[in-house]
């Protein structure tokens, strides 16, 4: 692979592989309250700890192959930058919804809220990319680089909850 075709993907491989780290804390949470409940296996019904767990990290799972699909559709048709770091928020926010899913339901509610918004900036993104491609395609217009200047201006705003 070509070192630039490597540079224009490499921050969206960063974030996919701190998000496989991430999957991987929230299934040692799962097993290792499953072994606290009972010590054998993984099946505790009952448990109020191991069922808040267990669904937190099933809540986290859903959404991911939404969330990975948006991060490279956005890295690859509009920009890297802010979508890597728009992924990074992500990952926190979805952090803080595990965390604060543990915890009482409510306090989970501001991370689910958070990561939608996340989410759909991302589809924007996405979106913004394709009709560029065919505003070329069609009209020899390209409007990548006011694309990639908005995108870059607005992504900071995603840290205003």
């Amino acid at each position: 692979m070509d070192q630039e075709t490597l540079g224009s993907i490499v921050l969206l491989a960063i974030v996919t592989l701190i998000s496989v780290v991430q999957n991987a804390f929230f299934a040692s949470k799962v097993e290792h309250e499953s072994k606290h409940c009972n010590g054998k296996g993984f099946q505790r019904p009952g448990s109020s700890t191991f069922d808040r767990v267990y669904t937190a990290n099933q809540n986290c799972g859903h959404a991911y192959p939404t969330f990975l699909a948006m991060l490279w559709c956005a890295g690859l048709l509009c920009s890297q930058a802010p979508a890597a770091f728009a992924g990074l928020m992500y990952l926190f926010v979805r952090q803080k919804y595990f965390v604060g899913y543990l915890g009482e339901r409510t306090q989970s509610t501001p991370g689910y809220l958070f990561g939608k918004r996340i989410i759909l900036f991302l589809f924007l993104m996405s979106v913004a990319g394709i009709l560029n491609y065919y505003l070329i395609f069609f009209f020899g217009s390209d409007f990548e680089m006011y694309i990639k200047t908005i995108t870059s201006a607005i992504s900071p705003l995603l840290l205003i909850p």
